[in-house]
């Protein structure tokens, strides 16, 4: 086996690390440490939500929709993730939070990877003040 190499599986790694499968929080050792990217299989119950609004963001960040129903909050909008392969980006500056409407999975891609953004007992982490929600909704069409 090479050390430069791991193999595993989403659903069962993700369990280990609030969903996490690779970023800068992996021991640099390990095959999936990264300051470039982090990458999380989220698999959120229905009802679950973000515990705080993420704030001050300084990432990119793509969430593709596995399964379930999922909405994402931003800043006057709100976007709704209803079928397989939905997607939605957004760039440096915008505040976001998430709400699962059905039991979902979904894969996260950030970057950079960078510290800072763990909410103390939450899966999906940032630092941030609450916001209420936008009141224009978007649903994406594949």
């Amino acid at each position: 086996m090479t050390d430069n190499v791991y193999v595993g599986n989403a659903g069962r790694d993700a369990a280990l690390d609030r969903g996490w499968l690779l970023g800068h929080f992996k021991d640099a050792s390990d095959p999936r440490h990264s300051e470039d990217v982090e990458i999380k299989w989220g698999v959120h119950p229905r009802g679950d939500e973000r515990a705080q609004w993420v704030t001050g963001e300084e990432r990119t960040a793509l969430l593709v929709l596995i399964s379930g129903r999922f909405r994402v909050e931003l800043p006057g909008r709100s976007v709704l993730l209803a079928e397989q392969g939905d997607y939605v980006v957004w760039g440096r500056g915008v505040d976001h939070s998430w709400f699962a409407e059905e039991e979902s999975v979904v894969l996260t891609v950030r970057w950079p990877s960078v510290p800072g953004y763990k909410v103390t007992g939450e899966g999906d982490s940032a630092g941030g003040q609450s916001h209420s929600f936008g009141d224009a909704t978007s649903t994406v069409v594949s």
